[in-house]
Parts: structure tokens; C-alpha cells; sequence
């Protein structure tokens, strides 16, 4: 739910910071106040397209700052983590209007665009009035009340798990069979480039084994005579050779060794030197002997690398890569040849997903069915009891054209409303008045308040056009929502603010040519009176404060009862 909102520099708004309860809140005040600016913060941090005009005047730039706890949202939680944006239960959304440039949002400080605004909004907050985010006006969210309303969800998940088999089966069939008629021209040319692959036989590191084997055979001459040099300068030379004065420096040194022994060191030295060159010219004349000078290898080794190069360049791939080619072009053929077999097993498992879908389909629908029958029964109840006598809500199932598959079933779902008697029953985004189509919003969550997962509902103008018992009806619907959910209502009626948790209120100041609006929260006395100068207008007597006093009274005894109600049955 909402938690705590900053907004600074909005409109007339100069800085405002609430923090907000559970339940219902009603933010109230006199006419031209801007009741409803709070709302269209909301909205504008919510993705909500937005307009520099937005900037106070004299100021740089408009921020908003909204903060959520997720807690027990999992959603919400789940599409944080999702997008790398979690940050443990919290949720902070930020959003920058500057008066000259393009406008910023955030959320738990990652900057994101609108569009991620947008799709996080709608998990957290649905605003119900002549605003952007009006969840119900989608049919995708039309069905998803509806499914949720009738417990749908484990039939709707074992339906989209066969849709995805289905489709995951068709798209293959449908790239094996575009292929067909290039399939035979296609597996004669891999025959042929297999064929001259397999004759080749290029084997794992061949190329870069013959590469240093060329090399070597290529400079045998150089290598011999430079081995034979450094062999007669270790050990072979008539005279001065490294191992003859080594020799000779160690026979000469070891008797001092007995009249000094701090020469001892010195003679190990020699020695280990000794015995190095020796191991050296061992090993010089084993690698001469293995240089032998064979011709018809250079021959081989440089026919074959020739051969190598060759056929990589005509497949323009490296030589070192020829057999991972060799083996793709192997598997190519191999699934090429048996494709039948395989487009025969694809039509197989397409036609079993397929039964299987129109299976679990016909469940659902029947579910739908009924589902949508209580449902439009509790809506079409509640809108009389709203002051919309004769009003009608019905839930219209279509069938989807030429009876496609869907992940989410095979009919349309789409919410019909006829909010006045005689009046034909029309989609619900189609209701012309604000006031009307709040206050239908209002039936659907109050039918639907132990499903729906948004746990923000703001209610704008909901109470337009009604009073009296309607009004009080209004209010007590609104607070019985309160008790599953957040509810926000910006309201002139006292029938509906008196049923609130938490009472906002809003004023408009004038000072140095300047307009300011602001909003404080009310205790007890100043809810009194609040109440009281929406009863009675201007001059507040003593009668209207006592009604006021009543009405808050009565809202509060009907808390108590609902609570211990609440008590009994846990």
C-alpha cells in the first residue's frame, strides 16, 4: 500500500509530505482548493504522461516521491526482482517534471522509463474517475477479475502450460514444413560438402600441429648447424670447450677446499655447472639425432596444411574450425534426412496438445459462465444500493474468431453496463459520466474485494450526483473495501468522509501574489468541524456541529461492531 508521498513544486502545490494508514482516507475541502492534486501527482508518478506546464511557477523543476510497502505484495515483488529493481519489501517511485527537458522517473533509485512507470503503477494503484489508470476500462484486466473472482487460477495455469506446448509444436512444424521445398536442393549440397569433409578428415588442433611441424622441417638445416656449434662449444671442442675448463676449475679448486672450507660453497657451484653442461650436451646430441632430413615429409606436411587451407576458404571459415564444421554440417544432414519422421512426431504432439486445450478450455468456460452469472448479480445488487436504480452489469462472453487458441481461453470477456433504466447495455469503457462509471467501479471492487490483488484504490468523484442515504451507502461500501485494501476518495459529501479512517484536508492560501495548496491530516476536533462546514456551508451552529459530532459517532460505533464481528468468526 501507499505509505508516505512527497511532492514538491507541483502546480500550486509548493511541498507537501503525508503518510498515509491503512483503510479509507478521504481527502476533502472547499471548491477550487485542488482536491484532486494529490491524485494527479499519483498519477504522474505513476507513469502518467506529463507536461511542464506542471512546474510551479518561478521553479526549476516538479518531483514526486511515492513509497509503497510490498510486504505481503507478491506481484509487486515478483516484477521488482524481475527488472533487478528490488530492494528488499521496499518500493520507491520518483518521478522529475524539469520545466525545460524531458522528464525522469525511478524506482528504488534505478532510473527507468515511463513505460516500466507504467506497467509497476498498475500493480500498486488503480484510480477509478476520468484518469489514465483505470485498470477496468482493459478487457485483459476484465478477464483477470473475473478469473480471479471465480477462482479460476489453477484451471487458467493448467491452460496456458498446454497453449505453450501447442504453440512451441506449431512454430517448429511451421519452420519444418516452410523449409520443404528447399529441403532436397539443401541435403544434396550438404552431401556433397560432407563427403568432401569426410575425405579430408580434419581432426581436433591437426592444423595447428602440422602449422609447427612446417616450421620446424622448413629450417632443419639452420637448426642442424646451430645445434652442432653450441655442441662443440660445450663438450666437443679439441680445446676450451665449457666442460674442460669447468673440469680443470674444479680439479684445481677442491684441494684448497680441505685448507679453507668457506670455498666449499664455491666448489658445489662448479660442480652442479659440471654436471649441467654435461645434461646439455646429452640432450643436444638426442635432439640432433632426431633432425633427420626427410624431404618427402616437408613434402607431406605442406600438401596437407595446402589442403586444409584450401577447403576452409571455401566453406570461409578458419582451418582450425574445420571439424566443429564437419560435425554441424553432419547434424544438419542427419536431421535433414529424417525429417519426416520428425515433422510426423510434430503433428502428433500438436494434435494431442490440441485435444488436450479444447479439453481444459470447455472447463473454463463453463466456470466463466457461471462465474460471470454471480458476478453480475453482485455488481447489478451493489448499483442499487449506489443510487443507480434499474442499473444493470452484465458480463458478456464472445467466442475469439474462427475459434483460435489463447493462453488465456477461447472467448472474449468484456464487462456490459446499463446504468440507467432503458438505457441498452453498453461496454463498460463506453459509460459517458465520471460519477457513474466511479461509483460501477465502486459495485465491481466491493463484489470483488476478497480477489483483486491491487492493494490501492483511489476513487475520484465518486459521489457525484448522489446524497442522503445513498451518500452514507457510499461511504460505508467504500469502508468495507478499506478493511481488504488501501481506499483513497476525494469527496464534498460529509456521509462519505465520516465513514474514513484517516481524514485529509485541503486548502488553498493566498499570499504575495502567490497560490499554495496544502494538506494536513484532521483529529478528532478538526473532523468535527470539517464535517460540520460540509453540512451546513459557511455559518457552523451548534445543531450542524452536533450532527457532525453524530455522524462520526455512528461511523465509529459500526467500526466497533464490524471489529468484534470480525472476532467472532476468527
Amino acid at each position: 500500500m501507499l505509505t508516505h508521498i512527497v511532492v514538491k513544486h507541483f502546480a500550486i502545490v509548493d511541498y507537501l509530505e503525508l503518510s498515509l494508514d491503512a483503510g479509507m482516507t478521504v481527502l476533502t475541502g472547499e471548491t477550487g482548493a485542488g482536491k484532486s492534486i494529490l491524485i494527479d501527482a499519483l498519477g504522474l508518478a505513476l507513469g502518467d504522461r506529463a507536461d511542464s506546464d506542471v512546474v510551479r511557477h518561478g521553479c526549476s523543476r516538479a518531483e514526486i516521491n511515492a513509497s509503497f510497502s510490498i510486504d505481503d505484495h507478491n506481484d509487486a515483488q515478483a516484477w521488482l526482482k524481475e527488472h533487478d529493481l528490488d530492494d528488499d519489501d521496499n518500493c520507491i517511485i520518483r518521478r522529475t517534471i524539469p520545466k525545460d527537458g524531458r522528464s525522469k522517473g525511478y524506482i528504488n533509485g534505478t532510473p527507468v522509463p515511463m513505460q516500466l512507470l507504467r506497467e509497476l503503477g498498475e500493480k500498486l494503484i488503480d484510480i477509478h474517475g476520468q484518469h489514465e489508470h483505470q485498470s477496468l476500462m482493459r478487457p485483459g484486466m476484465q478477464r483477470q477479475m473475473l478469473d480471479e473472482f471465480g477462482e479460476h487460477q489453477p484451471l487458467l495455469q493448467e491452460l496456458q502450460t498446454i497453449y505453450q506446448q501447442w504453440r512451441d509444436a506449431s512454430d517448429e512444424l511451421a519452420a519444418l514444413t516452410a523449409a520443404a521445398s528447399e529441403r532436397a536442393s539443401r541435403i544434396d549440397f550438404l552431401e556433397f560438402q560432407v563427403t568432401e569433409l569426410s575425405t579430408l578428415n580434419p581432426q581436433d588442433d591437426e592444423f595447428t600441429s602440422l602449422e609447427a611441424e612446417h616450421k620446424r622441417l622448413a629450417n632443419l638445416q639452420t637448426l642442424q648447424q646451430s645445434a652442432h656449434s653450441i655442441l662443440a662449444s660445450l663438450s666437443e671442442a679439441e680445446q676450451g670447450s665449457a666442460e674442460q675448463l669447468l673440469s680443470q676449475a674444479a680439479s684445481t679448486l677442491q684441494p684448497l677446499v680441505d685448507v679453507d672450507d668457506k670455498l666449499d660453497s664455491i666448489a658445489t657451484t662448479l660442480n652442479d655447472a659440471l654436471a649441467n653442461v654435461e645434461d646439455a650436451g646429452r640432450e643436444l646430441r638426442h635432439y640432433l639425432d632426431s633432425l633427420e632430413s626427410d624431404p618427402s615429409r616437408f613434402d607431406e606436411v605442406e600438401q596437407r596444411l595446402s589442403a586444409l587451407i584450401d577447403v576452409a576458404r571455401k566453406h570461409h571459415t578458419e582451418p582450425d574450425k574445420l571439424p566443429e564444421l564437419f560435425e554441424t554440417l553432419q547434424t544438419e544432414l542427419q536431421s535433414l534426412q529424417h525429417s519426416d519422421t520428425q515433422l510426423q512426431h510434430l503433428q502428433s504432439a500438436i494434435d494431442d496438445a490440441s485435444k488436450q486445450y479444447r479439453k481444459v478450455a470447455r472447463q473454463l468456460s463453463s466456470k466463466r459462465k457461471t462465474t460471470s452469472t454471480r458476478l453480475a448479480k453482485q455488481v447489478t445488487d451493489a448499483m442499487q444500493e449506489l443510487g443507480m436504480q434499474g442499473g444493470i452489469f452484465e458480463v458478456a462472453l464472445g467466442g475469439i474468431d474462427d475459434g483460435a487458441f489463447s493462453p488465456a481461453g477461447m472467448e472474449r470477456i468484456e464487462f456490459m453496463v446499463s446504468a440507467n433504466p432503458g438505457q441498452p447495455l453498453k461496454p463498460l469503457n463506453k459509460v459517458a459520466s465520471g460519477g457513474e462509471l466511479s461509483r460501477i467501479s465502486l459495485a465491481i471492487q466491493v463484489a470483488s474485494a476478497h480477489t483483486s490483488y491491487i492493494p490501492t484504490l483511489i476513487f475520484d468523484e465518486v459521489d457525484v450526483g448522489i446524497g442522503g442515504g445513498v451518500a452514507e451507502i457510499v461511504g460505508q461500501q467504500l469502508k468495507m473495501v478499506g478493511h481488504s485494501r488501501q481506499v483513497m476518495c476525494v469527496t464534498h459529501l460529509a456521509q462519505v468522509a465520516s465513514q474514513a479512517q484517516q481524514h485529509l484536508h485541503v486548502s488553498k492560501s493566498h499570499e504575495n501574489d502567490s497560490t499554495a495548496t496544502s494538506i494536513q491530516q484532521l483529529d478528532e476536533p478538526e473532523r468535527e468541524q470539517e464535517i460540520a462546514r460540509m453540512l451546513g456551508g459557511v455559518e457552523i451552529t451548534p445543531q450542524t456541529l452536533a450532527h457532525a459530532k453524530e455522524m462520526l459517532d455512528n461511523a465509529c460505533r459500526a467500526d466497533s461492531v464490524t471489529s468484534l464481528n470480525q472476532q467472532r468468526k476468527a
